[in-house]
């Protein structure tokens, strides 16, 4: 049993000293404008859920949902966010795919996380992945602000609806755009996979 621990502790520490040796030698790709594998994608989402779910304070928006806030949400949204993930016209973002992974399009599939965990990501950032820290940028309540008007995109008033369509010239999501979004997404997954496994 000894052995076969000092042979993992062994077999860890070589394929560690050759990642560091592989990447001064300049063998490791850092190119932003290719395509990020599936299980890259996974493995790097589900870090970030993990340290999300460790570090992040459950801490409650001390903003009311006033329909002044949610509009300032969206307007610090389109000034800081939008390019990266998508503007309120619902097509996607400019720099979408110029981003390793590509950024997520959070207007055309709405997130469902907590007002917490978006506030959480906004204010830190994301290493590795584009997303920059907004602490330096934008004050709490701006944080806030925005973090709001994410995790309540498609239960908006009817006051926010009707400035979003005024100044974008397209309706907001809804939850039943929602729920279709995902069905379509769901159906994808399972089409993908079964492409796969027939190629092997």
């Amino acid at each position: 049993m000894r052995n076969l621990i000092l042979g993992a502790v062994l077999a860890l520490l070589l394929v560690a000293i050759g990642t560091v040796i592989a990447a001064n030698l300049g063998m490791l790709p850092t190119t932003a404008n290719s395509d990020s594998p599936r299980w890259e994608r996974r493995f790097a989402m589900g870090a970030l859920d993990a340290a999300v779910e460790r570090h992040a304070p459950r801490v409650s928006n001390p903003l009311p949902k006033t329909d002044e806030n949610m509009i300032d949400g969206m307007k610090l949204y389109t000034m800081n966010c939008a390019v990266c993930h998508g503007g309120l016209d619902q097509k996607p973002a400019t720099l979408a795919h110029s981003l390793y992974p590509p950024a997520p399009q959070v207007i055309m599939h709405p997130m469902d996380d907590p007002e917490w965990r978006t506030f959480y990501v906004i204010r830190t950032g994301a290493r590795y992945t584009g997303m920059p820290a907004w602490d330096k940028a934008l004050s709490e309540q701006e944080i806030w602000k925005v973090s709001a008007f994410l995790s309540n995109l498609n239960k908006l008033s009817p006051g926010v609806q009707d400035y979003w369509k005024k100044a974008s010239g397209v309706a907001p999501p809804t939850a039943s755009d929602e729920q279709h979004d995902h069905a379509h997404h769901d159906d994808a997954d399972h089409q993908h996979a079964d492409h796969e496994h027939d190629e092997h």
